[in-house]
This record gives C-alpha cells, structure tokens and sequence, in this order.
C-alpha cells in the first residue's frame, strides 16, 4: 500500500533494461501485494505499532542510499515542511486507517476500494483542481462504484468482512484520495527521492506516540511471517517499488503509467487468495470488471 507517488523522477541512478510492460506489471504485482503483507503482519503486530516502525525503517534506509548515490540535498525549509506534511497525510493517516481496517476486512476488499482511487480523485479534481468533468469520466465513475457495491453488499450478506472495517476501508480511501490531491497541489518540483524519506519518516514519528498510548508491545507475536511482512514492506514496496516507479515514469511518464490502474483490484484480490487463502466469489469475479474498466476510464482520459 503505497502512498501518491510524483510526476517528476529523481533518484539515485539505477540501470534497467527490461521493456516497460515488464515493469509496469512488476510494479502493479508489488503494490497490489503489499495490501495482503499487510493483512499478515497485523495478524501478528498491532497495526499503528507494525507501520510507525516501518516507516523510520524506510526513511533510514532512503536518506542512506541517498548518501551512498551521491545524491545532493536540494530541499528548502519549505520542502522539507512540504514532505513532512505530506507524509503525514499520505501516509501516516491512509496506512494508518487503511491497517486498522485490515483486522476486519480481507486483503482483497480493502485493495479493491482503496484501489478505485483514481476515479474518486478524478471527480474532485474537476472541483478542486479545475479539471474538466467528460463522459468518459462519468461512465467510469459509474461503472466503478456500482462494481464496488455490488461487491461489497455480496461480501456483507456472505459475512466475509465485517461493516466497521469496510467503512474504515472507505475512509482510507478518501484518506489517500486527500493526499494525492495535497500531493499535486503543494509538493515541491524536484528532490522526490530524499523527500519520500523526509515523508517517511515524518509518518513514522507522527505515528508512534499513537501507537504507543494505544497499542501495546506485548501483543506483539514474535514469527518468521511477521519478520518477512516487515521486510516486505520496508525493503519492496518502500524501496524498490519507488525506484521502479521512478524508471516507468522517466520512461512512459506519469499518464501512461497511470493507465495500467486498472489491474491493482483483481491482482489485489488474487493475492489474497494466494497469500491468505481469502475467498472469492462468483460476485467478486463479476463485479471486479466494471471496477477495472472504470479505473481504465478514468486514467486514459488524460490521453484522449
């Protein structure tokens, strides 16, 4: 579950050489997975606690291959502000709402809703942003939220997942949606790459006074699943997710990589039933099309 992510690409120099379908679904796989990593790891850690660590984790590791590359600070006062406030918005409250869902709602239902991101922040951008409201996004907007619905009142009726972490699922999204809008308005031109560390650990520092007046380290299962969930998260969708990002937006740039949104719900779903053994419905399978078409919708509209 990662947060926005910027238009501009700048970090450490890293070599790719695998065409660009290659990486974009590389990427999708990992942002799509990190939403049943998180369903493991809450499994053995308290949520709040699991991400306040996560994040000082990725924010060390960031500002140290900064260094190591060579990368020179370019950051203001004002940027370093910027990020620290972003951080906390894109990631602090959307994981940290979206990981407390996470105890009771599946992996795959939580993807799904936070996934539909594009089309609610495709609608407030006409208000917000002055973009133009098209046909083209109307009919997503439609198509994506009667999928969702449909999928939701299944999983309810079924007793999959429970109402207060599909209304927490929900808030998460509008969280993020929030942080993307945030994102675009405010975020500095360049210097993304020490700047996410900046974002990370803010969130990191933003949430731990939360996680230790609430959650307790005694409910803390020590196991080898909640080490790999950590590492996961830390190293691949952190880390590497970022820097892969990076190099599909310096390829295709931020519209056409956009576009490929569409497949985080039914890979989400597929993780969790890979990963957790979630079940998946035949209503899942039949609402899950009009959410990926949806979001298809939405994202190429920028190219037409």
């Amino acid at each position: 579950m990662r947060s926005a992510l910027p238009a501009v690409p700048v970090a450490p120099s890293v070599s790719w050489t695998l065409p660009l379908p290659v990486l974009v679904m590389t990427f999708c796989l990992m942002w799509a997975s990190a939403f049943s990593v998180g369903k493991m790891a809450v499994a053995d850690c308290p949520p709040l606690l699991f991400l306040a660590v996560r994040f000082l984790a990725a924010g060390v590791l960031m500002m140290g291959l900064a260094a190591a590359s060579g990368l020179r600070w370019t950051l203001s006062k004002r940027d370093v502000l910027v990020f620290a406030a972003l951080g906390v918005a894109n990631q602090a409250i959307y994981l940290g709402i979206g990981f407390i869902a996470l105890k009771t709602v599946s992996a795959g239902l939580a993807a799904l809703i936070i996934s539909s991101n594009p089309i609610i922040a495709a609608v407030l951008a006409v208000f917000l942003l002055g973009e133009r409201m098209t046909s083209r996004r109307v009919i997503g907007l439609l198509l994506g939220l009667s999928g969702v619905i449909f999928i939701v009142k299944s999983r309810l009726t079924l007793g999959t997942d429970q109402f207060g972490g599909i209304m927490l699922s929900v808030l998460a999204l509008f969280a993020f949606v929030g942080g993307t809008i945030l994102f675009k308005l405010f975020a500095p031109k360049d210097g993304f790459w020490i700047g996410n560390g900046v974002q990370s650990l803010a969130a990191g520092i933003a949430l731990m006074p939360f996680a230790v007046g609430f959650e307790s380290l005694g409910d803390v299962v020590p196991s080898g699943r909640l080490i790999a969930a950590f590492v996961y998260s830390v190293v691949i969708v952190s880390v590497f997710a970022y820097l892969l990002w990076f190099r599909i937006l310096a390829v295709s740039g931020a519209t056409a990589a956009s576009s490929y949104h569409f497949l985080i719900p039914p890979l989400g779903m597929m993780f969790g039933w890979l990963l957790l053994g979630e079940h998946v419905d035949l209503a899942d399978m039949l609402g899950i099309v009009p959410v990926a078409f949806g979001i298809y919708l939405v994202t190429r509209q920028a190219t037409s």
